[in-house]
């Protein structure tokens, strides 16, 4: 049997269990993930995170992210703030700006680096898509929400009861009008371009954070008026800071990144 050394990080408490695949290969990561993730038998996250070589010139490293029910996701915010520390404080890469290629195309992160510790990073989430008409209307089982592709699906439904995710979360995430299945946020403004969210996250459930997910919520609060272009997103977890810039239509979201522990798993 073999043993994979790994890293548990997370961003907000969005946690994944990171690999560095340029070292060691896994030949199911998405049967990995379910069985890694898995919080009374495995080491417990929201997923599983493969760190790579890019095969375009254009990035310096890659990303695969696996949920925890072993589905592939396209991108996640909070994991890719992650990996620029882990591949700075590791010693992987000695620069501060780092393009990462993913899924859903080549996200730069910018590290703030003080004493050789990256305390939070940026990540240039590129341009949100949104749906025409943005403004969902209401069908059966679908609560009135704006819908936002981070370079993912998300739901995003303002209300002052986010609570609901626990029981509409899992049933919105595969609602008919969503055949790839969908991100799901309640979001309550708490004044001042300030929202408490919470999320239920595709493939992995309630989650502490969600990246894409607070990207999602400060466009849908902007499109609707509930907020400028420049917004406070407070989840289970933390609080996440996102710019949707004027100038280029990208999305800049700010946060915190930590590690958690090392350790090895036999497969």
């Amino acid at each position: 049997m073999d043993k994979i050394p790994f890293t548990k990080m997370h961003g907000a408490g969005n946690d994944y269990i990171y690999v560095d695949a340029m070292r060691w290969s896994i030949a199911d990561p998405g049967e990995a993930a379910r069985k890694w993730s898995d919080r009374h038998r495995g080491i417990g996250a929201d997923g599983l995170v493969l760190i790579g070589h890019s095969p375009s010139p254009e990035a310096d490293f890659s990303m695969r992210i696996f949920n925890a029910d072993g589905s592939e996701a396209m991108m996640c915010g909070n994991a890719s703030r992650c990996i620029g520390k882990y591949l700075y404080e590791r010693g992987l890469t000695r620069k501060t700006e780092i393009r990462l290629l993913t899924l859903s195309g080549i996200k730069t992160l910018l590290l703030h680096v003080e004493d050789g510790v990256v305390g939070s990073v940026t990540v240039d989430m590129l341009e949100p898509a949104l749906a025409d008409p943005c403004l969902f209307v209401p069908q059966e089982g679908l609560v009135e929400g704006v819908f936002v592709s981070m370079g993912n699906p998300h739901y995003v439904i303002f209300t002052d009861d986010i609570d609901q995710v626990v029981g509409h979360g899992p049933l919105l995430e595969r609602h008919p009008a969503f055949p790839q299945r969908c991100n799901i946020e309640f979001a309550r403004p708490l004044g001042d371009d300030r929202f408490r969210v919470r999320v239920w996250e595709r493939g992995s459930g309630i989650t502490m954070a969600c990246g894409t997910g607070a990207c999602a919520t400060a466009v849908a609060a902007a499109v609707t008026g509930r907020a400028g272009r420049r917004s406070q997103i407070v989840m289970d977890g933390g609080t996440l800071s996102v710019e949707w810039c004027e100038q280029d239509g990208h999305v800049l979201l700010t946060g915190p990144a930590a590690f958690a522990f090392d350790g090895e798993i036999t497969i």
